[in-house]
């Protein structure tokens, strides 16, 4: 018998996508937004999306020199990760707290556990949080849309939909187009939706964590009498449903892990929104499941195939 056989450890079967690949469609699918937060917001929206993703990729190659690490940054996930961070930010927000916010996101929390899939939470959302808490009056200063057509000011800002509740909202139609403050990639539920109907075409993500979060946020929100199509619509829930929670690296591998992650990401989001004394809940609702991701896959790990059959024959 001249046939070679190969012995080798799993997985056997592999598939034609890389990570390049599956962050080129990742960025694809947040063109849309990009382009609605130029239509919105002005060119400044595209300087700020620019500074982060510099930031993102310059911290990468330099962490990655430093710590005499093979350079990757041609799989762009450093750009994703700028793009999502920019998309996390006020439309005026000072460019070196930008690029601050992204040496944090690539150095800091993706870097310093190792390099892409080695961060145990999401890089982009970490940054925005520790932005918020050291910036929180630059981070919380919201531009009105289109007020950049306006020659006669500067800028005009104002509050969220989410901080003024008990003033006059926005309309639906208002919140679905984009005609809402916000972050810059936050306010068009359009285009949210557009990108993420994308890359479930691409089967880049599974709906399962998308529809649990949003589902959940519906039902609760439902349940204590407060409008569940503005709390879906406003703030940066679809941002976050589609684009972070379902990151491969920080949400859960197993079926019923996915069920019990976005399910966790839905209640700890209305639970802020409604209770707690910040207006937005979403970032931190997807970083405190990020960190509870190993165990919920210890909870629902699979039992290994033929396991109960041959501790039946033993017995």
């Amino acid at each position: 018998m001249n046939t070679k056989m190969y012995v080798s450890s799993s997985p056997h079967i592999h598939d034609n996508n890389s990570t390049q690949r599956i962050m080129l469609d990742v960025i694809i699918a947040l063109t849309p937004c990009i382009v609605a937060s130029l239509v919105i917001f002005g060119f400044r929206a595209i300087f700020i999306i620019f500074i982060c993703v510099l930031s993102c990729v310059v911290s990468e190659f330099l962490a990655r020199k430093i710590m005499k690490r093979p350079n990757n940054i041609d799989d762009l996930s450093a750009v994703v990760t700028g793009i999502l961070l920019a998309f996390n930010l006020p439309v005026n927000i000072n460019p070196c707290i930008a690029a601050f916010g992204g040496i944090i996101a690539i150095v800091v929390v993706k870097q310093f556990f190792g390099g892409i899939g080695q961060n145990f939470v999401n890089p982009a959302l970490c940054a925005r949080i520790i932005l918020m808490t050291s910036f929180p009056a630059q981070m919380s200063n919201f531009t009105v849309p289109f007020s950049y057509l306006n020659k006669s000011v500067d800028t005009l800002t104002t509050a969220t939909p989410l901080s003024k509740l008990t003033t006059t909202l926005p309309s639906y139609i208002d919140m679905f187009i984009g005609n809402i403050p916000g972050c810059i990639g936050e306010v068009s539920s359009l285009c949210l939706i557009g990108g993420g109907i994308y890359l479930l075409i691409r089967k880049v993500i599974s709906p399962v964590i998308p529809l649990c979060f949003i589902a959940t946020v519906f039902i609760l929100t439902y349940l204590l009498r407060a409008d569940p199509l503005f709390h879906i619509l406003s703030g940066g829930l679809l941002l976050g449903a589609i684009f972070m929670a379902t990151d491969y690296v920080t949400s859960p591998i197993t079926f019923k892990g996915r069920i019990i992650f976005g399910i966790g990401c839905g209640i700890i989001t209305v639970l802020i929104r409604i209770f707690g004394s910040l207006p937005e809940g979403v970032s931190f609702a997807i970083i405190l499941m990020n960190i509870l991701v190993p165990h919920i896959e210890n909870l629902t790990i699979p039992e290994t195939f033929g396991k109960e059959k041959y501790l039946n024959e033993k017995v």
